[in-house]
């Protein structure tokens, strides 16, 4: 019993001396998450602080490319595409560079965000956009790295960069205009192709007016410029429940051919399942 006991107690003198003590991060990391118009971003950076030192011209020189923060590199995420300056930036995750400067600050939006800190080769063919960001004065030191979205509008928002005494801003402008404008086009010349789809699928499937379903999935498959073998594996079911067997047959048959093209072995096994149970095959 005597060596049980010493064994318990090595034992939990081991798991302590590897036990790890959590203190608090000296740069601690934020996320933000904000939309704008029909938009989201969101960015991910680490907070570094002043700590009595100079920041600009110092800490961070002129001149050079700076990691935006501390730590790994700040991150943006786009869900839709939007415009810095001239250029459209598409959806996707960018690592945000600066190279402060005393009158303004160069911004750049990098395509490869899996760096730590600035990268160690600087590659101009990963620059998806570059900006240049006015700089402002502040009244009183701003303590710890601060990013904001200033100014949201449902058309854009500014950027914000915040530390020491220094404000700078990039403009984010967004497609909603764009987007709702499409929007209102589509519900405006009445339903499409997906529309009817959707709408017929879901009475097959919650076993409502079959009969409207039949005529949904006609129309569905009559406005698609190219219909895909999902929806004739629909509309065969769709007629097979109301009593269509030929109809069901037919577009069963289609739906087989299509996904042979696509290489699509699971749809292949269920209309040659259905065309059986059919009396087809």
């Amino acid at each position: 019993m005597k060596n049980v006991l010493l064994i318990i107690f090595a034992a939990f003198l081991s798991t302590g001396m590897y036990a790890q003590i959590e203190t608090p991060q000296p740069s601690p990391f934020q996320k933000i998450e904000q939309t704008v118009g029909l938009t989201d971003i969101t960015l991910k950076y680490s907070r570094p602080a002043m700590r009595e030192r100079t920041i600009f011209g110092g800490l961070v020189p002129y001149g050079k490319v700076w990691r935006t923060g501390a730590n790994e590199n700040t991150k943006i995420t786009f869900d839709k595409p939007v415009m810095i300056g001239e250029t459209e930036l598409k959806p996707g995750t960018y690592a945000i560079y600066t190279k402060p400067n005393k009158d303004n600050w160069e911004v750049y939006f990098y395509s490869d965000a899996n760096n730590w800190g600035a990268p160690q080769k600087w590659d101009d063919s990963k620059v998806a956009a570059k900006a240049t960001a006015e700089v402002y004065p502040m009244p009183m030191d701003i303590q710890s790295f601060t990013m904001t979205f200033d100014d949201v509008t449902s058309d854009s928002a500014n950027l914000g960069m915040l530390w020491e005494n220094t404000y700078a801003s990039v403009p984010i402008k967004v497609t909603t205009d764009k987007e709702v404008s499409a929007n209102i086009d589509r519900v405006m010349n009445g339903p499409g192709s997906n529309d009817y789809y959707a709408s017929a699928v879901y009475y097959l499937e919650a076993d409502k007016d079959i009969n409207q379903a039949k005529k949904w999935i006609d129309k569905a498959i009559d406005m698609a410029d190219k219909p895909a073998f999902w929806q004739y594996r629909q509309q065969s079911l769709i007629y097979a429940k109301a009593g269509d067997k030929d109809g069901a047959i037919k577009a069963a048959k289609k739906s087989m051919e299509l996904a042979k093209k696509a290489g699509n072995a699971d749809y292949i096994a269920l209309n040659e399942k259905s065309l059986k149970e059919w009396g087809a095959m």
